[in-house]
């Protein structure tokens, strides 16, 4: 019989495990962006790579050691801290409530529930991402052992090599709306996978406007193609980097919230008192 109350035993046993995904079947795609864009995007002390590159990926978990089956997606940022190159994550749309909320809380993710679809069709995927109405990224590869840019092997194993950082940034808005109860903090973790299958492709990806989910703003300068992978992954723990500065950190911790005005003119809202 479950509990809200967990016992020593229970905390034990499930508390503290590695995140890990099993026979995770993903499509991850890359491309090139404006500099000024990245730059703009990233909080201190994150600074622009040498390279102004993004990826995306849309992913389906038929097995956790957490929850139910799952889809999940993913926008980043190639990001330096002091000299180390790891993917910030501007967004991350989700299928599962449980996988939201350990991302968010534990991890500093900004997580966000969504209709993540992706469907493989023999060597051609497609996949795409709504929220409030608006299928905001869609995506289209075909595995053909080539990507768009004949560039793209070497850029990658230069910039991305295997298993990078992840870079979030944990948080707690004040109670009171003002500020924070939970100082920002910048954190790290890896996640290591055990590729069963990989696959390079060619993509093209479309984006359509949304005030709450605006993948857009990361425009397209050069498609480098992307990689379809099958594998194993574990999310390691994660480490606390170094603490930020509230008020600069401020314009930047809006990810994890939909922005959202008041529709009701003043006289409206009046009257309804």
């Amino acid at each position: 019989m479950g509990s809200f109350v967990k016992s020593p035993a229970d905390i034990r046993q499930y508390g503290g495990r590695p995140t890990t995904f099993y026979d995770a079947e993903m499509l991850t795609v890359y491309w090139e962006t404006k500099p000024e864009i990245i730059e703009r995007l990233l909080p201190k002390p994150l600074k622009p790579a040498g390279r102004p590159l993004v990826n995306a990926f849309i992913a389906d978990y038929p097995a956790t050691n957490f929850c139910p089956p799952y889809r999940e997606a993913g926008l980043f940022v190639l990001a330096d801290y002091n000299g180390e190159l790891g993917n910030y994550c501007l967004s991350m749309p989700i299928t599962s409530d449980i996988g939201m909320a350990m991302g968010r809380e534990v991890c500093g993710l900004p997580k966000k529930m969504a209709d993540v679809r992706m469907q493989v069709e023999g060597d051609s995927i497609s996949g795409s991402i709504g929220r409030q109405g608006i299928d905001f990224f869609s995506i289209h590869a075909q595995m053909a052992e080539v990507f768009n840019d004949p560039e793209a092997e070497g850029i990658l194993e230069q910039f991305y090599g295997k298993d990078i950082p992840l870079y979030n940034i944990k948080y707690s808005n004040a109670v009171d709306g003002s500020g924070f109860d939970l100082m920002p903090i910048l954190v790290t973790q890896r996640l290591v996978s055990d590729v069963k299958v990989y696959k390079a492709a060619e993509a093209s990806v479309m984006f359509q406007e949304s005030p709450h989910d605006p993948w857009s703003e990361l425009e397209v300068v050069k498609m480098l193609g992307a990689v379809y992978t099958v594998s194993t992954n574990v999310l390691e723990k994660g480490r606390v980097l170094e603490p930020l500065h509230p008020m600069e950190f401020l314009p930047y911790c809006y990810l994890r919230w939909d922005w959202w005005e008041n529709k009701l003119q003043p006289e409206t809202a009046e009257s309804s008192v």
